[in-house]
């Protein structure tokens, strides 16, 4: 009977610092370097945020809300948003009160967007506009910045999930960056080299409940994807991956805190 208390109290614990992670979201500044970078655009900020997943209770609106709040006070050049930003079409009202807050801002949906998973509390909620934000489905928007063009490129993830994405088709090689934004990581596996700078993504919450184990943390989801989270230097590009700030499945994280990211370009 002992050991069944101990058990339980262990349990429930361990559900209460899920809970609590779900919302301790880690706000980082991260130098990010590009090689072949033109000096103008050395320094650069661009905040990047993923996966949402608003519209389920979860401790992870408290993530997206002060993620939002540091983006805000920091005005970064840009705001690049890599998908699942609604779980269930109740999130909607949210998420387009936050999208003004965030300067110059750019996104794409992901497979939660269209209820393309295997989560059972998910509904379709996709978007069609995110104004004053910029929404790209396999489109691409060129900008100037520190008098240099900047074009972003963003994939579908509809169009990803039946391989039928060819954003390299997009690019345009005169611009000065180019970004690719893709909820999903494995995107930089799929692309020529050089033609994107820097590659940005989201969809593996860090593992999003992971435990201990010899050497790391076992990843209890998405165990066997190459690209789990940070910094990651390919011949396709550079690739961010962001732990995103929402949850699914269930509303907790372990060892894998939500977070939102300030990159800060530099030259390689």
């Amino acid at each position: 009977m002992r050991h069944l208390r101990l058990a339980g109290a262990a349990a429930a614990a361990g559900l209460a610092w899920g809970h609590f992670e779900a919302g301790w979201v880690r706000l980082e500044t991260l130098p990010c370097p590009l090689p072949g970078l033109r000096p103008e655009l050395d320094g650069l900020r661009i905040a990047h945020l993923s996966d949402f997943h608003l519209g389920v209770p979860s401790r992870g609106s408290v993530a997206v809300e002060r993620a939002v709040e540091w983006v805000e006070q920091r005005q970064p050049d840009l705001t690049l948003i890599s998908g699942d930003l609604l779980s269930r079409p109740g999130g909607e009202e949210r998420l387009r009160a936050l999208m003004p807050r965030l300067p110059n801002c750019f996104a794409v949906l992901g497979n939660h967007d269209y209820n393309a998973s295997r989560d059972p509390f998910s509904q379709s909620a996709a978007v069609e506009d995110l104004g004053p934000a910029t929404l790209l489905a396999d489109d691409a928007r060129t900008i100037e910045l520190r008098g240099r063009r900047v074009q972003i490129v963003g994939v579908d993830p509809r169009s990803f999930r039946r391989r039928l994405q060819r954003p390299e088709r997009l690019a345009d090689p005169d611009a000065d960056l180019r970004i690719l934004l893709c909820h999903f990581p494995d995107i930089v596996d799929r692309i020529p080299e050089g033609v994107f700078d820097l590659v940005l993504s989201g969809h593996l919450h860090a593992g999003q409940i992971c435990v201990p184990w010899p050497g790391g943390r076992l990843r209890l989801a998405h165990i066997r994807w190459t690209y789990i989270r940070g910094l990651y230097h390919r011949p396709a590009g550079t690739l961010h991956l962001s732990a995103g700030l929402g949850t699914t499945f269930v509303p907790f994280r372990f060892l894998a805190r939500p977070e939102a990211t300030e990159l800060v370009l530099e030259s390689a």
